[in-house]
């Protein structure tokens, strides 16, 4: 029986490994297209659905450019219009990881759609925020403030809504979440409340 020395096994194996590591490479380099055109296709469903249109990856992109406008703040911030409205992204930590999300108001800037999605909360706890139930606990409420997730919220608040049973730290990640949003994206508010008086200012002096 033939022995192999130690030398050609350690040789053999070093070569194997590095043909696995390329092959792995070129598999992975040659996906990332594919992946990408996924992401972005994702990230239209998700923000088409806060206006209430509903879309597969095969056609986001065709109702997106249809309904969605893209704007940029300043400071490069992206933002987003529909007729009638804007959308903001919402982006955060949750209790095991990254936290996102879009919310569609209108003139007024009561919202009118929500979406949330997280890389890894617990199942039946944190990770309900993905669920539709969380999302349109959102809708009615008002923007022109910060909106917090509390523990039995009051229902005739427009800034509260009830916290997720079981999810304390994932709750509080949606609330800073939320806070961020409004430091950043609240200006649009503001200049379509003051917008808003001035037009009743002039009309009420016709």
């Amino acid at each position: 029986m033939n022995k192999f020395s130690n030398r050609y096994i350690f040789i053999y194996s070093a070569v194997l490994v590095a043909v696995v590591a390329v092959v792995l490479t070129v598999v992975s380099m040659s996906l990332q297209p594919l992946q990408e055109r996924n992401r972005q296709a994702e990230t239209k469903q998700m923000i088409l659905k806060t206006i209430g249109v509903e879309a597969t990856r095969d056609n986001a992109d065709e109702l997106y450019g249809e309904y969605v406008t893209e704007e940029e703040l300043g400071d490069g911030s992206r933002y987003y219009t529909f007729e009638g409205g804007c959308i903001i992204p919402l982006q955060g930590n949750g209790l095991w990881g990254p936290i996102w999300g879009y919310l569609a108001m209108d003139e007024t800037k009561t919202i009118v759609g929500a979406v949330f999605d997280h890389k890894g909360e617990t199942p039946g706890l944190g990770g309900e925020i993905a669920s539709d139930k969380f999302a349109s606990r959102f809708v009615g409420k008002s923007w022109l403030k910060p909106i917090v997730l509390k523990k039995n919220a009051d229902k005739n608040s427009q800034y509260e809504v009830d916290a997720i049973s079981g999810g304390t730290m994932t709750s509080n990640g949606v609330t800073a979440m939320l806070a961020k949003a409004h430091e950043k994206y609240g200006m649009l508010a503001v200049a379509a409340s003051s917008t808003d008086k001035t037009a009743e200012r002039k009309e009420a002096e016709k």
